[in-house]
């Protein structure tokens, strides 16, 4: 077992991945742990990379496949790159499953959940977003209907409730990899890598909002990596548990909030910046410090390392922290260990991600094989599929035995002296 209770379900429960993909979707945790995906329903294989016609997709393609009504299970038949000329438009109950082959979204418009509930994005690449717009759109097969201009999102919730995003790679987009505003809840984001951007995560519409006062969003398990610079997430209003995630570093802040959120910060590890000026793991977001004092923000068994260190604020009593409570920790001496498939899985990390940049180019849709193959880019973006997978091994990994120092730190993180 990984350790990871999400990829402990699917990976290591004795039985082939892909002869019961849709076990996945009784492995959530988290706020979003309800999200059906398209469990009971048929499969959908996607064929063709192309995006013609947003108003009229050709069977097929994803577009044909996320407007669809009633629950969807959709996967890949090959590795491919899907260039959006508007933004996918997903219905209710589908999952997009990824798994079994390299697949970006990317160059184009991306991923919209709008009025919609029930859907799991598992394992695919989103990136090099772009806004669209002043067009129509078909969101199911009997409407299409005028959509205005666009943020330029990796993946944008609106009005969305029962979403899980897993082990997905996320990185420069025009706006925020995933942002949820309007009302959106129920969310868990998971398991995902994300880099090389500037506003990674904003959750809440605006301070005056008040339905995102009920907003609730788990974000576990991920790996906040290289040249990232603040909103990991930026939250409003609601409550948002943070856990267990692995923050390299950061240009300016981590975790930022306004209009009083409740965060509760437990298990995680904080790497701060070799800026002097940027250790503080916090932001609340232009608001005076008696503004904010009772507001409840707690750190709880996170390790600061190069100095990071997290202003805590409110109370601290244990039943203010209810709502924003979704999944019991673990030490964050253990967070290598839980982030070690964070990203898309099924490709060599390359750690060596700043030359692995130097290849990208958009050489067009290519759909056949390569991408997150040593020695190959695939896909029109050079390395970018190794950067962003994981290890390459799909197995269950044993980590039951862990080393003495390991137990030492978790003691440490456990009991504080």
């Amino acid at each position: 077992m990984t350790g990871n209770p999400i990829d402990d379900c699917w990976r290591c429960a004795g039985t082939n991945w892909w002869e019961d993909r849709q076990r996945l979707a009784d492995c959530g945790i988290g706020f979003g742990r309800n999200a059906l995906g398209g469990k009971g329903g048929p499969y959908y294989v996607v064929t063709d990379p192309s995006d013609r016609d947003p108003v009229n997709p050709s069977p097929g393609t994803l577009r044909h496949a996320a407007i669809q009504e009633g629950p969807l299970w959709i996967t890949f038949a090959r590795d491919m790159t899907i260039r959006l000329n508007e933004e996918l438009l997903v219905n209710s109950y589908k999952t997009l499953d990824g798994r079994g082959a390299s697949v970006h979204v990317a160059g184009g418009a991306c991923i919209t959940l709008q009025y919609v509930s029930n859907v799991i994005i598992h394992n695919l690449h989103v990136h090099d977003c772009v806004p669209a717009g002043d067009a129509n759109v078909r969101s199911s097969p009997t409407h299409a209907g005028w959509r205005t201009r666009s943020d330029g999102d990796g993946i944008s919730l609106f009005s969305a409730r029962e979403v899980w995003v897993d082990h997905c790679a996320l990185w420069r987009c025009a706006d925020g990899l995933v942002d949820a505003i309007m009302g959106t809840t129920a969310v868990t984001v998971s398991n995902s890598y994300f880099a090389h951007h500037d506003e990674v995560m904003l959750l809440g519409h605006s301070d005056g909002y008040a339905p995102d006062s009920g907003m609730q969003v788990t974000v576990a398990f991920n790996h906040f990596g290289v040249g990232l610079v603040q909103r990991m997430p930026r939250c409003r209003r609601g409550y948002f548990h943070i856990v267990n995630n692995d923050y390299t570093a950061w240009q300016m802040y981590a975790i930022g909030g306004s209009a009083g959120p409740t965060i509760n910060s437990q298990g995680n590890r904080y790497i701060a910046p070799a800026n002097p000026n940027a250790k503080e793991v916090t932001k609340r977001v232009d608001t005076e410090e008696g503004q904010w004092n009772d507001w409840n923000w707690r750190t709880e068994g996170d390790m600061m390392v190069n100095g990071a260190f997290f202003v805590p604020s409110g109370e601290g009593l244990e039943a203010i922290y209810d709502k924003a409570s979704s999944v019991d920790p673990k030490s964050a001496a253990l967070v290598d260990q839980l982030t070690m498939g964070a990203g898309v899985l099924g490709g060599p990390r390359d750690n060596g991600e700043a030359a692995a940049y130097a290849g990208l180019n958009y050489a067009g849709s290519a759909t056949g094989g390569g991408g997150g193959v040593a020695g190959g880019g695939g896909n029109g973006y050079g390395y970018l599929g190794m950067v962003y997978g994981s290890s390459g091994d799909w197995s269950c990994r044993s980590c039951s035995m862990l080393s003495l120092t390991t137990l030492v730190l978790a003691l440490i993180c456990l009991h504080p002296l």
